[in-house]
């Protein structure tokens, strides 16, 4: 927590426009309050809400596939996100809301049609629902690919957006975080059902956990809340995979200690990743995908060289 009010406190000093400076400067004061209060107290409150939901929605899935390389974006919403952000840059529809709209409403389609492709088969086991994401995915992507070559001309600014930015209208944000929360909520609240889903799905089941319901509604939880992150940032990945797995490090796998834990995490990464983004070549600003990507590949590669992910059963197991 300290850590996280200290990362605070650098976020609204990075930048290109040095706040000290500019209070010194009776002159100057009126836009150092603009931009203390209109600018960079509501980024880093975003970076924030992404962050603790990207977190909290990695634990949730991590617990569902029981795999800690498991992330977010596992199950297609992201791919959905930018098809749909995408569709809505292309027809030129005016202003971030619908076009944040359309990427959420892309992002859940995705989900919701990887669900239906799983219950085709009989009960969403988790081999069922990863090769359906895979699927889905794969889709989504050429859709889009297909797309630029019809209007190349979109290509610059749907590519940007999928890169992650936190630079993002103040009401457009305000729209997504209900639905941040109330996905982060659901999830709180199936702690004790992620508890038992860890132990297996017989083991749950001997316990009296319905084991399709509660896969199913945590699911939802976690696409709700990163699909709400992913339609006002754009992509930021790795996040939902390194703070769980981090928090998991301090905490164990209880998840009524490990989901906050994953939230304080996710809210500190990307709010470092944020400053960074902004200090790093000011004026310009790097996408803060980009930021998390380099920090989180190297991570990703360490946790796939030291757990060896293998298919038993039907579904996949950690066999580190």
């Amino acid at each position: 927590m300290l850590c996280l009010i200290a990362a605070c406190l650098c976020g609204l000093a990075a930048g290109s426009l040095r706040i000290t400076d500019l209070f010194q400067d009776a002159e100057n004061r009126e836009l150092a309050l603009t931009v203390l209060f209109k600018l960079r107290l509501p980024r880093i409150a975003l970076a924030v809400a992404v962050g603790a939901c990207l977190g909290v929605s990695g634990a949730g899935f991590q617990a569902v596939f029981r795999n800690a390389l498991a992330d977010p974006f596992v199950i297609g919403s992201s791919s959905g996100a930018a098809l749909g952000a995408g569709i809505a840059m292309m027809a030129a529809m005016g202003g971030a809301l619908p076009v944040s709209a359309a990427a959420f409403i892309g992002s859940l389609a995705a989900v919701f049609a990887v669900l239906l492709i799983s219950r085709a088969s009989g009960m969403p086991s988790v081999l069922n629902l990863l090769l359906a994401g895979t699927a889905i995915s794969s889709l989504c992507s050429s859709l889009l690919s297909f797309l630029f070559i019809l209007k190349d001309g979109s290509l610059q600014r749907v590519y940007y957006w999928m890169l992650g930015s936190l630079a993002v209208p103040w009401n457009t944000a305000l729209s997504a975080l209900p639905v941040m929360f109330a996905g982060a909520l659901i999830i709180f609240l199936s702690s004790s059902a992620l508890d038992l889903l860890l132990q297996g799905d017989e083991i749950a089941e001997s316990l009296g956990l319905d084991v399709k319901k509660a896969r199913i509604t945590v699911i939802l939880g976690a696409s709700l809340a990163s699909a709400a992150t992913v339609s006002v940032c754009g992509v930021i990945g790795f996040v939902g995979l390194i703070a769980p797995h981090s928090a998991r490090l301090f905490t164990g796998s209880i998840h009524k200690r490990l989901l906050p834990a994953s939230a304080l995490l996710g809210a500190l990464a990307v709010l470092l990743a944020d400053i960074v983004s902004r200090s790093i070549l000011p004026p310009i600003e790097i996408p803060i995908g980009i930021i998390t990507a380099l920090g989180g590949a190297p991570f990703f590669l360490f946790l796939l060289v030291k757990n060896s992910v293998f298919v038993k059963n039907g579904a996949i197991a950690n066999g580190g």
